[in-house]
């Protein structure tokens, strides 16, 4: 091997390609490099292995939903800063930063839409709006959607992706975990059906409140779902946990989750699913 380094002869052309940015994504599960655009295609799910990357809320809305039959509320609707709360940046800076990357006001998007032609009550999760995090317009928006299946007799879907309440707003925001529960609780008693959808991650408050109250749970494959952190139970019982464990596979098997589905699958499944449990 050569000890010494060789010049560039004076002139001499780079002969070196340059590979445009975000040509390639590389797979953070097989590790494999993916060209972005058929990664697109493929529904942002790993064509090697699986893995189910996340997506925008909006483009889930147009992935499950029939073209055109979308109505959102509640859509101006803004967190306000009760408690003045301030660590590195203020609460409200947040905020307008959040509002900024993303155009959505706040980490749920409501609505209603008709799948197969059944209408429904829709409210998604946008993790890219502050991890998705529940505060108190989280909670009064799936409220109101809830509230509004109740009203207008239509089954309720919610598309969980989300790190828990909202530390921010505190105790405000463990309110709406008893808020939604409530709401569910006179969804039930109509006889109307409710459908939680598990993706990645759904944690905190939000599994410990209508995430899990599913008259059907279903969980995108590998999903994260728990309440605490798997480090933080690991160092509280001072044990190692199971392999798996807190993914959507392990609570299928112990009985927390109904079933697996695919994205690519997820429209027809809950096609089938309405239809069975929903007579309009």
């Amino acid at each position: 091997m050569a000890w010494f380094k060789r010049d560039k002869a004076p002139g001499a052309a780079d002969k070196r390609v340059k590979v445009p940015e975000g040509l390639w994504t590389k797979c953070v599960s097989c590790k494999e490099n993916l060209i972005t655009k058929d990664l697109e295609k493929n529904l942002n799910v790993c064509p090697k292995c699986g893995h189910h990357y996340r997506i925008a809320a909006r483009q889930r809305i147009d992935l499950l939903l029939d073209p055109g039959s979308f109505t959102e509320f509640d859509a101006t609707m803004t967190s306000v800063d009760v408690l003045s709360f301030k660590d590195s940046k203020s609460y409200q800076e947040r905020i307008t930063a959040a509002v900024a990357k993303g155009g959505s006001r706040d980490a749920v998007i409501c609505g209603e839409g008709k799948i197969e032609g059944l209408p429904l009550q829709l409210a998604v999760f946008d993790f890219s709006f502050m991890g998705g995090s529940m505060g108190s317009v989280v909670g009064e928006k799936i409220t109101r959607a809830i509230e509004r299946g109740v009203e207008k007799r239509t089954p309720v879907i919610v598309i969980s992706a989300s790190g828990g309440a909202r530390m921010q707003e505190s105790i405000l925001s463990l309110m709406q975990m008893a808020k939604t529960s409530a709401a569910l609780a006179k969804l039930k008693s109509e006889g109307l059906p409710f459908i939680s959808i598990l993706t990645d991650p759904t944690t905190g408050g939000v599994t410990a409140s209508f995430a899990m109250l599913g008259d059907v749970n279903v969980a995108e494959p590998k999903a994260l779902i728990g309440f605490a952190g798997p480090r933080v139970i690991e160092q509280t019982i001072r044990q190692k946990l199971p392999e798996g464990f807190q993914r959507a596979e392990y609570l299928l098997d112990h009985g927390m989750v109904d079933v697996i589905v695919e994205r690519k699958d997820m429209r027809p499944t809950l096609s089938r699913l309405l239809s069975m449990f929903y007579r309009p």
